[in-house]
């Protein structure tokens, strides 16, 4: 029972851009037109429509081929529903008297966004300095220059915040809090345990990169030997790239590289650090190399995704404005292979706990979806009910939270702020994972029962309105799932029937 098979046979493919897929009209004029059959048909009459009458009415929100792009200057592209248009203006309408109500509402998500907007030079650059005379991180620049032509980036591919005129100024608690981290990190020998302690409740993107290769196990804690280690790995790296990345050609690799090639630009489709062609090379070649060096699962539809928190982050040892609009061929070559290496060995040390989901049936992926139906149907009865009643699956939806670690749900900087948890959370990533799709499906149960149709579920489902969300939201969600794990995680009986 393969994702490829399932994906085969009930027509339900990766949603690519998910928070705002393409729109499709025959989609929009069809959940219209049968929402306003909703208040004059009895519910006893209702028939619970199947996921294959769904699938059949329902295309792919990246439906496109390989080769060839959709004509979207044809008329059907061109038409919205009044109704559609009228209820999105009142929205759009309502959310900024809201902001303008409450403005510091989306400062308080963003704490630690530094001020004006730009990324401070991160002290994780410092650190490395004074324990090690690297060359690739020694020449730090004054100020690098972002893309001539600034476009207008969406609230949900925002990785930082861009709508208050300025950070609010860093509070003494936060004061406090970085210095302990920057003496956490400078002490000869880091205290890995405190160190996860401090991060789980977010870190300071000051001191995010040097933080995160620490606690990903990629570089030691000891001082001394820092320098040393990113030497070697980073030639490590590389000697792959020499070793293998010609074989992309070679036709036993061919369907590898081909499907990587195809995945790379729909990654972040909103967000054009990502469509660079020199950040797109960069992708390809380390998850090319990670592909044919775990023969095992081999490259996964998804995998693509987790590169991403890792090369922002790392990228912000360098830039000091906007990561969203940043151009990288103003970095030097070294300062890019030091991001590349990185970012391919804190991704590899990620896989290794969770590589499972992603060989041969993802069985991984479908345990873990079977224990959230179950902590589900026990922590919130009515709602698993109401999936069962419209016949919802809990694999058409949360196949995708699996697969993406709730990376297509999620503005990208939420994942950062969740990755700051997930890696200071023994199995985070594999473990913990699951209380938090279970807090963050709870999260919704208001929005869940009010939609009294199969259809009405899978679309809420697969479009969760996080696009407003921030540091303030997923310290909440991080909560809920806490509590859970503390209530379920030594007791699994308690929530198996």
């Amino acid at each position: 029972f393969s994702f490829a098979f399932w994906k085969k046979n009930w027509g339900i493919q990766p949603v690519y851009g998910a928070q705002h897929p393409p729109l499709d009209p025959r989609l929009t004029k069809n959940f219209i037109k049968e929402r306003s059959k909703v208040n004059s048909i009895p519910l006893k009459n209702k028939k619970a429509s199947s996921f294959h009458e769904f699938a059949r009415n329902t295309s792919d929100a990246w439906d496109i081929g390989d080769d060839e792009e959709e004509d979207f200057s044809s008329p059907s592209f061109q038409t919205l529903n009044s109704k559609v248009a009228l209820a999105t203006a009142a929205q759009v309408l309502e959310n900024h008297s809201k902001l303008r109500v409450k403005p510091e509402r989306s400062q308080s998500t963003t704490s630690d966004v530094p001020a004006n907007h730009k990324v401070t030079k991160s002290s994780s650059d410092a650190q490395l300095s004074r324990n090690s005379s690297d060359t690739c991180l020694r020449n730090p620049l004054h100020k690098q220059q972002s893309l001539p032509l600034r476009p207008i980036i969406p609230l949900v591919a925002r990785i930082s915040d861009q709508n208050a005129s300025g950070a609010p100024p860093m509070t003494v608690r936060e004061k406090t809090r970085l210095e302990k981290f920057r003496q956490l990190l400078s002490s000869h020998n880091t205290d890995l345990d405190e160190l996860r302690k401090c991060s789980w409740p977010g870190v300071p993107r000051e001191v995010r990169p040097v933080t995160w290769r620490l606690l990903s196990g990629y570089l030691p804690a000891n001082t001394e030997r820092r320098k040393l280690t990113l030497q070697r790995k980073r030639e490590e790296y590389f000697g792959f790239i020499e070793q293998y990345y010609d074989s992309r050609n070679e036709e036993h690799h061919q369907d590898t590289y081909r499907q990587i090639h195809i995945d790379i630009p729909r990654t972040n489709p909103l967000i054009p650090l990502f469509q660079q062609p020199l950040v797109q090379e960069i992708f390809e070649r380390i998850l090319f190399i990670w592909a044919i060096r775990h023969p095992a699962s081999g490259y996964v539809q998804g995998i693509n995704d987790l590169v991403t928190p890792f090369f922002v982050v790392f990228l912000s040892e360098y830039v000091e404005e906007d990561v969203e609009n940043f151009d990288v061929t103003n970095l030097s070559q070294d300062m890019l292979r030091s991001i590349e290496a990185d970012s391919f060995w804190c991704m590899s040390k990620l896989l290794d706990g969770i590589q499972d989901n992603y060989t041969f049936a993802q069985p991984g992926i479908q345990k873990k979806v079977k224990a959230l139906e179950e902590l589900v149907s026990r922590i919130d009865e009515q709602v698993h009910n109401h999936f069962r009643r419209y016949e919802v699956e809990y694999l058409q939806f949360a196949f995708r939270w699996m697969n993406n670690l709730l990376m297509r749900e999620l503005p990208l900087r939420c994942t950062i702020r969740l990755w700051d948890t997930y890696q200071s959370e023994p199995e985070g990533f594999s473990h913990f994972h699951l209380y938090v799709c279970a807090a963050f499906l709870i999260k919704w149960r208001k929005e869940i029962l009010d939609e009294e149709d199969f259809q009405g579920l899978l679309m809420l489902l697969q479009n969760l309105p996080t696009i407003h969300w921030g540091n303030e939201e997923i310290g909440l969600l991080l909560a809920e799932a806490y509590r859970l794990k503390y209530m379920f995680a030594d007791a699994p009986n308690h929530y198996r029937r």
